[in-house]
């Protein structure tokens, strides 16, 4: 499974799931069709499947599109979010396996962004691959999503199932928001090596015009202030000790930066 990773809109990213053997693909969270049919067009490839994370319109708006184009397409959402996700056949909840090719994906329940948010985490497939996690907006390079639906009490749930998984995890996230996280983090976490050497290397990409994303969980977990809510360094700044309280706090930070 070939992952390709498509711009869309302002900043979002849609990621093409490519089998080439079969010459089938999946996307997840289409925000536009017109790149994803491109790209299709381009590999020659027949679309199987839609793999949504949460009802959003940025990352569901091609669904209708992409069904009207491909009218077997399975399209896969959450079991909360029935209703909100145009075209959606498969309801999901934790724990459930989804397929596409010869790869099975973990469903994870992810609520706090909103109040169905899911993530899809394909594991390794051998020692030396990493696992492929497609988060939405729950977990960002450098940060988390906003809590629109969801408390932080679940955030807190939701981004402790996600740090829990290998750190040669590859964090497919939907958004380029990463220089802008880490210039955040920098005033929670402003002592800590890994992430001063991030921002830099983050700055340096997007001069270039580089995309960030992938980023790798082991680096999430170290520069991350959204997945550090039990360090003394975050602790320190949000002055609690309580995880979902130190959370809240950097959160109610990050709202206002």
């Amino acid at each position: 499974m070939h992952v390709i990773s498509i711009a869309a809109l302002t900043d979002n990213y849609i990621f093409l799931l490519h089998d080439s053997k079969q010459n089938i693909a999946a996307v997840v969270d289409p925000a536009e069709a017109e790149p994803v049919l491109q790209q299709l067009e381009q590999l020659k490839a027949e679309l199987v499947a839609i793999f949504n994370t949460h009802h959003h319109h940025d990352h569901v708006g091609a669904n209708q599109q992409l069904i009207q184009k491909f009218p077997q397409v399975v399209v896969y959402g959450g079991v909360e979010d029935r209703g909100r996700i145009p075209g959606q056949q498969v309801f999901l909840q934790q724990g459930d396996r989804v397929q596409f090719s010869d790869r099975t994906a973990e469903v994870f329940f992810v609520p706090g962004h909103t109040r169905a948010h899911i993530a899809y985490y394909f594991p390794p497939v051998t020692a030396l691959e990493a696992g492929e996690l497609f988060c939405g907006d729950t977990l960002f390079a450098g940060g988390c999503g906003r809590l629109f639906e969801g408390t932080p009490a679940q955030m807190v749930d939701s981004l402790s199932k996600l740090r829990a998984l290998p750190d040669n995890t590859r964090v497919w996230c939907a958004h380029e928001y990463t220089l802008s996280n880490l210039r955040f983090a920098l005033t929670v976490d402003p002592d800590n090596i890994d992430l001063q050497k991030r921002y830099d290397q983050v700055k340096a990409m997007r001069d270039r015009h580089e995309g960030t994303i992938p980023s790798l969980l082991e680096i999430e977990k170290r520069t991350n202030p959204f997945l550090r809510w039990d360090k003394p360094s975050l602790q320190l700044t949000a002055k609690r000790n309580e995880p979902t309280q130190v959370f809240a706090r950097i959160r109610e930070m990050k709202d206002k930066f």
